[in-house]
């Protein structure tokens, strides 16, 4: 029956999906995937049911294909008013760079998918093709209503462990998350040991703990890389930092230049968020390397002094402290319209699987 479904979700399609990206992503980018005949997806975890629901009609207005949405079930954590209150006090110097205070308190941005009733709602009404979840799963009752309402069901791994959860809790695929993907980590509890496994270690990992189909996401940016993955067992490829260049994303004119510098590095941080992800390494990911982990607030309340600094500094044409979310392979980016990538992404795979590469 998991088969099956996803099998339904790619049939006729090109076995490529456009990460969802929240933040990044818009109803245009995935629109235009799902129009060139690929897998568009939408996140919306940075948003609440009413802009949610916007967004869709949007999304739909654009296309008749199927698309994917992604939302983040992490697990809220108590704030500590100390460390708050510490980072608060590391960060004044750099709000003083603007002369601006730093805020007083952290905030919390964003409600978790599972306790959010207006977001559930809004995915039972909506009935995507499919809809994943980041950072863990919503609770059996929620799954089965989802699964009742036809919407096939994946969530992202990045260990075996996970994979295993995924499984049993009766989803239909998997989205394997390797150590080079751009974003947030999905890691289901951010305090566990992680074993930073990369693309294809980690497929081969979810290929043997579950019977789901997997998709590979992390580092792929091409169609050879798309070839590899594919003939490695995966069902899908799941590609992000490929899809920030496009023409359709909401990536800032500064982002998209550091995508194309190859002098750029990428680090895993959690300096920005509270959770790890990794992005273009900048003065906050110094502060926060420096600081260590357990100086930086729990995600997602550090997220809301981030992007106060971010917001002010880049008012003052400064782009120190940005959540510039990449993947290892961000060189390899290209900045064209998204149905000319997913037409290159194919051809490139077409030619890989014609001289065995």
């Amino acid at each position: 029956m998991h088969d099956d479904s996803f099998s339904s979700l790619l049939e006729g399609r090109q076995p490529i999906i456009q990460a969802p990206m929240a933040g990044i992503s818009t109803p245009d980018l995935a629109a235009a995937v799902c129009n060139a005949g690929a897998i568009g997806s939408l996140g919306l975890g940075a948003m609440n049911a009413g802009t949610a629901a916007n967004a869709i009609r949007d999304l739909r207005s654009l296309t008749a294909e199927p698309f994917i949405l992604n939302v983040f079930c992490h697990r809220e954590e108590p704030s500590d008013e100390n460390v708050e209150q510490e980072w608060l006090a590391r960060l004044k110097d750099e709000f003083a760079r603007f002369d601006a205070p730093a805020p007083a308190h952290l905030t919390t941005p964003y409600t978790p998918y599972q306790d959010d009733l207006e977001m559930q709602t809004l995915m039972l009404h909506t009935r995507p093709a499919a809809l994943t979840f980041h950072f863990g799963l919503p609770d059996q009752n929620h799954i089965a209503a989802l699964k009742e309402a036809g919407i096939s069901l994946g969530a992202t791994a990045t260990n075996s462990d996970e994979a295993r959860l995924i499984e049993k809790a009766g989803l239909d695929f998997i989205v394997a998350q390797g150590w080079q993907a751009g974003g947030h980590r999905g890691v289901f509890d951010p305090s566990a040991n992680d074993e930073k496994l990369p693309t294809d270690r980690l497929l081969a990992a979810c290929l043997s703990a579950s019977e789901l189909p997997v998709v590979a996401a992390g580092g792929i940016m091409n169609g050879a890389d798309i070839s590899g993955f594919l003939s490695a067992g995966a069902g899908a490829c799941q590609l992000g930092t490929a899809f920030v260049g496009c023409l359709e994303s909401s990536a800032s004119a500064a982002q998209r230049e550091w995508l194309a510098d190859p002098r750029r590095e990428t680090v895993m941080t959690r300096a920005i968020s509270g959770r790890p992800a990794r992005g273009f390494a900048n003065r906050l990911t110094e502060i926060g390397e420096k600081a260590g982990v357990s100086a930086i607030p729990a995600y997602p309340r550090a997220y809301s002094v981030g992007k106060a600094l971010h917001g002010i500094a880049s008012a003052h044409d400064c782009h120190d402290y940005g959540a510039f979310w990449a993947g290892t392979g961000h060189a390899k980016s290209r900045s064209i319209p998204a149905a000319r990538l997913v037409e290159t992404l194919v051809a490139e795979w077409r030619a890989a699987m014609k001289s065995g590469a």
